[in-house]
């Protein structure tokens, strides 16, 4: 194997160094993470109707191993470059988190509303940032901390249909905890290693576990299930929503604070709200534009501290 120092790549370093693919600048990986966000929010509707063909763990081992497959064509060079104790450490140990996060929501996500399911999980905007601070002692400021808790309250305004709490909530809200735990080891280690290479260690990790729990607890679908909308629901989950949407958030984590990015991630929730009006004739109703309102201001309370009013004021 090689060393443990093997050189990265100028363009693949994180924050704070040079970034990747011409030097682009954090607000390009912040754009990148809303768009990520929006096509979460628009998956949540493809995993519900895929959930009802195919078990949880064989949907994450097709996605994530097929995803696995493609980082390794593009970049397999680079893992063999990187073939060493520390990348397969943090990278499995990234996977090894994904997992859990993924597996949680999926399973919660059979057992709740897809609304509810999108709040929960985005409540990992309010963890991150304390996370990163113990663990790496990423800045904490009351900024972010109140616009994590505003866009929490935005999310639950929009996503939230009732307060019960069902075992399907619960487990997608322990899915949010290593959703959390994932996003700030990504932003410790991101910025210093190949993140291309971590991702496909990740996927690697999870597709595999998947499929270990899913020849162990579940039972395999007929073939009749195959239907070519089904392929094609799993062809955009693994490629678009697992392998460019995951590789995209791992490298904009890397060159943003991970306490801003887990605030535009937490997007999806709403966003799959918008896709419901826009495509299932959601009624667009006060508390949706209240909501709405609310995950609007958190994000320019992150990005600016409301300096501006402080400025007009004085």
């Amino acid at each position: 194997m090689n060393g443990a120092d093997a050189p990265v790549a100028p363009e693949d370093r994180g924050a704070g160094k040079l970034r990747g693919a011409g030097a682009r600048s954090p607000l390009f990986w912040k754009c990148a993470l809303v768009a990520v966000a929006l096509m979460w929010g628009f998956s949540f509707f493809v995993m519900k109707d895929t959930l009802d063909s195919l078990p949880t763990f064989l949907l994450l081992a097709i996605r994530f191993t097929t995803a696995a497959l493609i980082m390794l064509v593009l970049f397999a060079k680079r893992v063999a470059v990187h073939l060493n104790a520390r990348y397969l450490v943090i990278g499995l140990g990234m996977g090894v988190l994904m997992w859990g996060a993924y597996g949680l929501q999926t399973l919660g996500l059979g057992g709740t509303t897809a609304g509810k399911n999108a709040f929960l999980t985005g409540t990992y905007c309010v963890l991150v940032p304390f996370i990163s601070y113990f663990m790496s002692g990423e800045k904490l400021t009351r900024y972010n901390v109140g616009a994590a808790f505003m866009c929490l309250a935005g999310i639950g305004l929009v996503a939230l249909d009732s307060l019960s709490i069902g075992m399907g909530d619960a487990l997608t809200l322990a899915g949010a905890v290593f959703f959390a735990l994932q996003m700030a080891v990504v932003s410790k280690y991101g910025g210093d290693m190949d993140i291309n290479v971590l991702t496909f260690w990740m996927f690697l990790a999870v597709g595999l576990l998947s499929a270990v729990a899913s020849l162990m607890t579940e039972a395999m679908p007929p073939a009749s299930v195959w239907t070519p909308q089904l392929v094609g629901s799993m062809a955009f989950l693994a490629v678009f929503c697992t392998c460019v949407a995951l590789l995209v958030q791992n490298m904009g984590l890397a060159h943003v604070p991970s306490s801003i990015g887990s605030l535009l991630l937490s997007l999806e929730s709403p966003s799959g709200v918008f896709f419901s009006v826009i495509f299932a004739n959601e009624v667009l109703s006060g508390r949706l534009l209240a909501g709405f309102a609310l995950i609007f201001f958190s994000i320019v309370l992150s990005e600016t501290h409301f300096s501006f009013l402080r400025r007009r004021s004085s």
